[in-house]
């Protein structure tokens, strides 16, 4: 039973940390805001974590998680590789009022612990890897092993800036029309069927 609730404050200790260092940043969120959030004290926050790098190394730890998961339904739910880009393409617009307030969650904390020189950066990086590595594996599956890392770089990159830009200007015009401008290019992306000479 204790085992049970220490697992649950933990978590909510994660999920809280997760959203803060989303929505305030990784350096400007304290012990304290997160312990607020969770609303236990500060000898039972310690209980959990010691530092503030450990709550981050889990929160990654968590996203990664996430992620996989994520990636994993994705190839459940997409009967082929077009319809399962297009499901990394359209995060744009799902999670649209979150990346126009705050920008894309990977791409903020990549950011911020790179400018900190933070020795966490592989971990949090390993994030984009996953999506690249999964990308890779449906534009290969599409089609263009050749170029599959290229195209999963590329729409990588697309998509960062997109988000970068959506959290500057606000536009959801701009938001929507990006991602229907990326479902076209993904349509363009697809080998053509070899013409007969008959």
């Amino acid at each position: 039973m204790t085992a049970m609730a220490d697992k649950t404050t933990r978590e909510q200790i994660v999920d809280a940390a997760d959203q803060l260092f989303y929505t305030r940043g990784f350096e400007a969120t304290s012990f304290a805001d997160i312990a607020k959030v969770v609303n236990i004290s500060r000898g039972n926050f310690y209980h959990h974590f010691k530092t503030k790098d450990e709550i981050l190394d889990a929160v990654i730890a968590a996203r990664l998680g996430q992620t996989r998961g994520m990636l994993a339904q994705w190839e459940a739910c997409g009967p082929d590789p077009t319809r399962r880009i297009r499901s990394f393409i359209h995060i744009l617009v799902a999670n649209q009022p979150l990346i126009m307030r705050h920008g894309c969650p990977v791409g903020t904390l990549s950011t911020e612990l790179a400018k900190l020189d933070h020795p966490s950066l592989k971990q949090a990086n390993g994030l984009f890897t996953l999506f690249r590595v999964w990308l890779r594996k449906q534009f290969a599956l599409l089609g263009r092993k050749a170029d599959a890392d290229a195209l999963a770089m590329h729409l990588l990159a697309r998509s960062q800036g997109v988000a970068v830009l959506a959290n500057a200007f606000r536009d959801k015009s701009f938001v929507q029309q990006e991602v229907r401008q990326l479902c076209e290019w993904l349509e363009s992306c697809a080998p053509k069927p070899a013409t007969s000479n008959r």
